[in-house]
């Protein structure tokens, strides 16, 4: 008996061993910064072209996946998705935007931290403006946000 358990507890050993290996490759700083500032200008891109799920694309599909802002925690892709869907309706007002001031840094191989400034405007006239923290986790899609905190400046 005491052998069978053993075995399975070095299989169970080698199989962390293998996912942990999957995670443990190292993660470039400036390629982490790299990749989220190719995120942003792709979703400011997809934002201002009023295409909601390319705005998207950059969170993980996941019921887990949150955002916080003002109204408190809401979690889940399709909750989030339903949360921005009124502002690309046909005919709706959404102003422009852009983001500002990234710092990023990997917090673990499979796992980094983005902050930046989001900006709202209308030509030359800031319409909202405030800071966001993204969380990211590295997929087999590439880097994916599994959470959103934003804040509108006061």
């Amino acid at each position: 008996m005491l052998s069978r358990v053993t075995t399975i507890v070095f299989i169970g050993v080698i199989l962390a061993c293998g996912r942990w290996g999957e995670r443990s490759r190292a993660t470039d700083p400036a390629a982490f910064h790299a990749a989220v500032d190719s995120l942003l200008t792709d979703s400011e891109d997809a934002w201002n072209g009023g295409d909601l799920d390319g705005f998207l694309d950059w969170y993980k599909r996941d019921a887990e996946t949150s955002f916080m802002g003002s109204s408190g925690p809401i979690y889940g892709w399709d909750t989030i998705r339903s949360r921005y869907a009124p502002r690309f309706e046909p005919g709706a007002a959404r102003d422009s935007l852009r983001f500002e001031e990234l710092a990023t840094r990997p917090l673990a191989p499979w796992l980094g931290l983005a902050m930046a400034r989001y900006v709202l405007f209308q030509g030359d006239s800031i319409t909202s403006h405030g800071s966001f923290t993204l969380v990211l986790e590295r997929t087999s899609e590439g880097w994916r946000i599994v959470h959103d905190h934003s804040s509108a400046a006061d």
